[in-house]
C-alpha cells in the first residue's frame, strides 16, 4: 500500500525542490538550461514578494515529486487562473498515482478559490504526459502557440 501525501512546499525544502528541478530538466533533455540555485529557489517561491506557491508529494514519507504553481487572470472569464509551472514525480515513483494526487490536489486549490480554468503546458514529444493528462479530462488547446522573450531579447525590448 502506498501512502501519498501532497503538502505545501517549505523553505528548508528549497534544495529538494532545486535536485526535482534539474531531474525535470534531464528528462526534457534541456539540463544546460537550469540556472536557479537553491538561494534563488528560497527567495522566489519562499520569499515575501513571491508570486508562486510549491507543493511537495510523498509516498510512505518519502519525496518523490513536486509542483510549482501561480494564478493568471483571463480578461474574458474575469477571474483568475491558476497555472502549472511544473509538475514532476521522479521516474520509479510514476505510477502509484502521486501525479494525479497533485493534479487533484491543485485542482480543489483551483476551486477553493474560484478560479475560472487550471492550465498548463506539455511538450509535444512527451506522449506519456499528454496520454495521461487526457486521460484526466484535460485537452490541448488546438490554435495556440506560446512565445517567450528571454535573456538578451527581453532586455533589448526593455530598453525600447
Amino acid at each position: 500500500m502506498h501512502q501519498i501525501e501532497i503538502r505545501d512546499a517549505r523553505v528548508e525544502d528549497s534544495a529538494l525542490i532545486l535536485r526535482f528541478i534539474k531531474e525535470l530538466a534531464e528528462y526534457e533533455k534541456e539540463p544546460q538550461a537550469v540556472v536557479a540555485t537553491e538561494a534563488s529557489i528560497e527567495t522566489s517561491i519562499f520569499g515575501a514578494d513571491s508570486t508562486v506557491d510549491a507543493v511537495i508529494c510523498l509516498i510512505n514519507g518519502e519525496p518523490v515529486g513536486f509542483a510549482v504553481y501561480f494564478y493568471n487572470y483571463s480578461t474574458w472569464m474575469g477571474r483568475n487562473g491558476m497555472y502549472l509551472e511544473d509538475l514532476y514525480v521522479s521516474p520509479e515513483y510514476r505510477k502509484f498515482g502521486a501525479g494525479k494526487a497533485i493534479l487533484k490536489h491543485l485542482a480543489k486549490i483551483a476551486v477553493a478559490k474560484e478560479c475560472g480554468r487550471f492550465e498548463w503546458s506539455v511538450l509535444d514529444w512527451n506522449e506519456p504526459a499528454i496520454q495521461f493528462y487526457k486521460s484526466i479530462g484535460a485537452r490541448p488547446m488546438d490554435g495556440w502557440t506560446v512565445y517567450r522573450l528571454a535573456g538578451k531579447e527581453l532586455a533589448a525590448l526593455a530598453e525600447i
